[in-house]
């Protein structure tokens, strides 16, 4: 009897393990093909990066000839060089950080004293407040265009930088606003009832517990907006039509672009180019994981 139900029980066991090691045969098969796949994506995805950079090495001759060959003859890494004395790409840099400092400080700071009403104090009407400021992330930008472009006109805010540091310290959006208040949520109100025990105001409360343990949603929100101004050539290109205002280095290139006289300086476009998308490259490359979980955890938590 002892026999049978061994021979039973080795038999169910090598079945369990024939199916157990084809499972593990059709995992590693599909692991190979997704590889694969995405693999092949990847190449197509960074085709146009690597062209672009090629571009970048060629002289203006090679470029304009389509039968010098893909690859440059000799690398011309002088065209780097030459951007920055071309269509004031070295203006364009210094504007671009200074509007990029002054928002990576301005956004952070008036978006997690707004946050942290809406997500830690009580007041009246805070709800309203709070529905109708997510209202207005449903608006287009066309439909606020026009009417910022007269209020910017009427307080002397064309053709400077002011339109892009000055409406940021409100905020600097509802979207960020949003991200910080739902992250605040998931901080335990413990930690302010201790610190409210020991006679905390609500400013110490704010800056000593709740901003240090948002760091995660804070590095999002920074890198978001130095994206975001490093490539914008859409706002400049409205609020900066004069010849002397100041050019940010996307509108340079933007300029740089439709400028018809620059039909033989592909090369350098190609540079310049390349030079705009290094930068965002290396912080995705860094900040991967904080830019996950920052968007993650403040649109989830709460």
């Amino acid at each position: 009897m002892n026999d049978g139900t061994n021979i039973v029980e080795s038999t169910a066991a090598g079945i369990l393990d024939a199916q157990n090691r084809q499972a593990r045969r059709k995992n590693q098969i599909l692991r190979v093909v997704l590889y694969a796949l995405m693999s092949v994506l990847a190449v197509v995805l960074l085709f146009p990066y690597f062209y672009m950079i090629v571009k970048s090495l060629k002289t203006a001759d090679e470029v304009d000839n389509p039968y010098s060959g893909f690859f440059p003859a000799v690398p011309q890494f002088i065209n780097y060089v030459t951007v920055f004395q071309t269509g004031g790409y070295g203006q364009g840099i210094v504007w671009t950080i200074l509007i990029i400092a002054f928002n990576l400080i301005a956004v952070p700071v008036s978006a997690t004293i707004i946050a942290y009403s809406f997500a830690k104090l009580r007041w009246k009407g805070r709800s309203v407040m709070f529905t109708a400021m997510l209202g207005t992330m449903m608006l287009p930008s066309a439909v606020t265009q026009l009417p910022l472009y007269i209020i910017y006109s009427k307080i002397g805010f064309l053709n400077t930088i002011l339109p892009f540091t000055v409406p940021n310290l409100f905020g600097g959006g509802a979207v960020y606003i949003f991200l910080i208040r739902q992250f605040m949520r998931s901080i335990p109100n413990e930690l302010e009832n201790a610190a409210k025990i020991d006679g905390a105001n609500a400013f110490v409360r704010y800056s000593c517990i709740v901003v240090p343990l948002c760091q995660p949603v804070l590095i999002y929100v920074m890198i978001q907006v130095f994206l975001a101004y490093w490539g914008d050539y859409y706002g400049p290109l409205v609020y900066c039509t004069a010849a002397t205002a100041p050019k940010p280095l996307a509108l340079v290139l933007y300029y740089f672009i439709t400028d018809n006289s620059t039909g033989t300086k592909t090369n350098i476009l190609m540079a310049g180019a390349v030079f705009m998308s290094v930068i965002p490259t290396i912080l995705f490359g860094i900040f991967q994981k904080q830019l996950i979980e920052g968007v993650t955890m403040g649109g989830l938590k709460g």
